[in-house]
């Protein structure tokens, strides 16, 4: 196993990532975005966040806030979505699946004196079934609102752990690394890669953008056609909307009456149950 992660810089390639993450399970870009544009995320997120409680368990963390639905609240988070470098290497990752879709939007933001998260693997919450190793069902990102040190809960992650043909005990101590990045740069990891949010000894909160991805055959985690109102998802551009599960996988799957669920939602298909189905969902 690697020693530590992998540092890109922004003009790196899909080829250079994927390698990184086909040897490691995680790679860093730096500075992929400005930090200007972190910042207009966090002022449209606000008042949503001060709105979220913290968490009900050490898991979920007791002084950490996670606020989703993030396509819907933050129009400038749609850049950090559809980031060129981001969906080509989540694309490669993905490669075996026919395409690919969003699975979460989460803020996270760790609080002062919350300890470390349990490592765990993202690909558990597919009822803890056993992947053959090296078979990606997922692909994820956690975009630096804040800078990452190891001070303030970077990320932990063990690098070339998604290599394991065996999960090792549930909450175990390993050997881990943080994540530390600045504001702007994102952390791509491998669903299968054993990872978990590190502890805050700082007095301030440290706060990142998740964006994972999903195979276009699996269930999303969170679900993006009730989390975005239809009316905002018809102004959106057919990429974002095919992410947001607006599409048919392998022209069999998702499908309303033999017809994209893009079409109803644009107000396209001419079935008779169509304008109800149109108006219901509005």
């Amino acid at each position: 196993m690697s020693s530590g992660i992998s540092h890109l810089p922004a003009t790196a390639s899909a080829e250079e990532t994927s390698a990184a993450l086909a040897a490691d399970g995680a790679v860093i870009v730096d500075e992929l975005v400005s930090p200007e544009v972190m910042d207009a995320v966090a002022d449209e997120l606000a008042p949503f966040v001060s709105a979220t409680a913290t968490g009900p368990d050490d898991f979920s963390g007791h002084n950490t806030r996670r606020t989703g639905g993030l396509i819907a609240r933050s129009p400038t988070s749609h850049g950090l979505i559809l980031a060129p470098l981001v969906l080509d290497t989540v694309a490669a990752v993905l490669a075996h699946a026919t395409n690919h879709q969003l699975h979460l939007t989460q803020l996270i933001s760790i609080g002062p004196g919350e300890p470390a998260q349990p490592l765990h693997r993202d690909q558990w919450a597919f009822d803890f079934f056993t992947f053959p190793a090296g078979y990606e069902v997922q692909c994820n990102t956690i975009w630096a609102l804040t800078d990452f040190t190891e001070e303030n809960g970077a990320t932990r992650v063990i690098p070339g752990s998604h290599l394991a043909d065996h999960s090792p005990e549930y909450g175990a101590e390993l050997e881990s690394v943080p994540a530390e990045m600045s504001a702007g740069s994102v952390l791509v990891w491998h669903g299968s890669l054993w990872h978990g949010g590190g502890a805050n000894r700082t007095d301030g909160r440290r706060t990142g953008i998740a964006m994972n991805y999903c195979a276009g055959y699996i269930r999303q985690q969170e679900n993006q056609q009730l989390g975005v109102p239809v009316e905002r998802a018809r102004r959106f551009e057919p990429r974002l909307r095919e992410l947001c599960g607006y599409g048919i996988y392998m022209g069999l799957i998702g499908h309303i009456d033999k017809r994209d669920p893009a079409d109803v939602v644009l107000g396209r298909a001419d079935h008779p149950r169509d304008a109800d189905m149109v108006w219901d969902a509005s």
